[in-house]
């Protein structure tokens, strides 16, 4: 059993982000990148405290259907629970499912719970940090990030995550 998610990472808020320290009766000078550049790590955590991130360019039914191959290849046959995004229920993913109905099963989670995906955290902990470092340019955001990723350890319990009170 597994859980899946994705999140974007976007170059331009970096510098905007950081905290600072500005004298009184001055205004401050935000400094940003401007180019708006982004890139999307899927990741997914099983029970037995496997994990797989991969980085794509786009957030579409293509990229989610490349990151289920990958899954494939190290899980074999699994069943993963996601959110209710497009890219998870368009036609064309479920064309790709009923193709390995033996392989994979989905189970979507309930509609704005995101308190049960343990993969959150690990958005939430990336986030911190990697985008609290300045970044010399968007590629080596996206190195810093891809080598976060691979190196990271998360050992999430998904079990405590899954069964929480949504109360």
């Amino acid at each position: 059993m597994l859980v899946q998610d994705e999140s974007i990472f976007i170059h331009d808020s970096i510098l905007a982000r950081k905290r600072r320290w500005i004298q009184r009766e001055k205004r401050p000078i935000v400094t940003v990148t401007g180019c708006h550049c982004k890139t999307i790590i899927f990741g997914v955590l099983s029970l037995d405290g496997k994990q797989l991130f991969r980085q794509y360019n786009h957030f579409d039914s293509y990229s989610f259907i490349k990151y289920l191959e990958q899954i494939k290849k190290k899980f074999n046959k699994f069943i993963v629970f996601v959110d209710r995004a497009a890219q998870h229920r368009s036609k064309i993913v479920k064309e790709y499912l009923q193709r390995n109905i033996d392989d994979i099963r989905i189970e979507y989670f309930p509609v704005g719970s995101p308190e049960l995906n343990a993969v959150e955290e690990c958005w939430r902990q990336g986030k911190y940090n990697i985008l609290s470092n300045c970044h010399s340019g968007f590629s080596h955001l996206k190195r810093t990030i891809s080598s976060y990723y691979r190196t990271r350890r998360f050992n999430l319990d998904i079990k405590k995550y899954l069964f929480r009170s949504t109360n």
